[in-house]
């Protein structure tokens, strides 16, 4: 039983380490900092207000799992942005049962390279979302979250 909680604790140890080095060496990238600037913009004036966001290093073909607090009956909109030359980008959103509760992939033949949609969480609970982004071109890719809410009286949008 030791064993196990030292092993346990040393995979937390080191996915936090990992998470933290994903986190300081944030590589920033012009077309995508122009984006996102122009979602919230765009977002803001139609009611959303901006709850987080973060910029992630990822590599190709890998997943990134961001952890979100969701309450029960709030509308949030969830926005990925991936790098412009990726040939499919990808969202999984799971609840904390592990259930997937919403899932999308945009590949090279579908325009853009954005994700978003609307979610109210049937439960207050943790959510993982999973972005995953394919690039032959770079093995390093930069990508980048926001979580908005829907400030009362707004109605939800339409997903991108």
């Amino acid at each position: 039983m030791k064993n196990f909680l030292l092993i346990a604790l040393s995979l937390i140890v080191l996915d936090c380490s990992a998470q933290l080095s994903l986190t300081k060496k944030n590589k920033s990238n012009p077309q995508i900092n122009h984006q996102v600037d122009s979602l919230k913009k765009s977002f803001m004036q139609e009611g959303f207000l901006l709850l987080k966001e973060t910029r992630i290093n990822m590599q190709s073909e890998n997943e990134v799992p961001v952890v979100m607090p969701l309450k029960e009956g709030e509308w949030y909109q969830i926005v990925y942005v991936g790098e412009p030359s990726s040939e499919k980008l990808e969202v999984s959103m799971f609840d904390y049962m592990e259930k997937e509760v919403y899932h999308k992939q945009s590949v090279n033949n579908t325009p853009g390279n954005i994700i978003s949609y609307d979610f109210q969480p049937n439960n207050t609970e943790w959510h993982m979302i999973k972005p995953l982004q394919v690039n032959q071109e770079k093995k390093e890719c930069t990508g980048y979250i926001m979580l908005l809410k829907k400030v009362k009286g707004s109605e939800p949008l339409a997903s991108l």
